[in-house]
């Protein structure tokens, strides 16, 4: 299931969720595409569970700058469409600045469940997708029953079909579960633990975002 857009609309213009998805696109066509040498990039500027638990100080900007990167233009694509479709109404629940330090919070405990997997690991993780699964975890708090346009696969049979959020984003990490207990530590590649921890992040923490943080703001940031 490939989800198209949600009928959830917001009241304010998605400022920063546009400015996510720009930096992503950007850095990933001038620095991965641009430069040839994407591995170099990623050891350079990805997140490595060794450097995290052997040179902490030297790893934390990392922890930022693993997560303009992509390993590929599918990856790209699958993570800048999530965080299209689902990003913008979060943001327009907790004003601009707030949608900001949740987006990297998340992105962060994301990446800390994914170190905590393998501590000696020294495989590179790139990518937007702990944060935005933090996205997707408070989107199924949030607004769980918000009808989702979605792409649907049967076989040889392509149909779409409006579904409530809660369903597709209940398959969608339950298939991160599957996949992390299927594939174990090393993920395949995947770093399925970032997901997950991302997704329940999101869930736990958006409605004290929501909530404690003052009266989101009505104009600026």
């Amino acid at each position: 299931m490939i989800p198209l857009y949600d009928e959830n609309p917001t009241e304010r213009f998605p400022w920063f969720t546009l400015i996510l998805i720009g930096v992503n696109i950007y850095i990933f066509f001038v620095g991965v595409t641009g430069s040839g040498d994407a591995a170099s990039l990623f050891v350079h500027y990805g997140l490595i569970p060794y450097q995290v638990t052997h040179f902490p100080a030297q790893a934390y900007p990392h922890f930022f700058s693993a997560m303009f990167l992509h390993s590929g233009i599918m990856h790209l694509a699958g993570n800048m469409l999530y965080l299209w479709i689902f990003g913008n109404n979060i943001e327009d629940v907790l004003g601009k600045t707030r949608f900001l330090l949740f987006y990297f919070l998340c992105g962060v405990i994301a990446a800390l469940c994914h170190v905590s997997a393998d501590w000696e690991s020294q495989i590179p993780m790139v990518g937007a997708s702990g944060a935005i699964s933090g996205i997707l975890g408070a989107y199924l708090i949030l607004f769980p029953s918000a009808k989702v346009k979605t792409l649907v696969f049967l076989g040889f049979f392509i149909t779409i079909i409006r579904i409530r959020a809660w369903i597709l984003l209940v398959l969608w990490i339950g298939f991160q579960v599957f996949s992390n207990l299927a594939m174990g530590s090393d993920g395949g590649g995947v770093a399925w633990l970032a997901h997950i921890g991302g997704f329940l992040a999101g869930m736990l923490l958006i409605l004290p975002f929501k909530t404690s943080l003052g009266p989101r703001p009505q104009l600026g940031i």
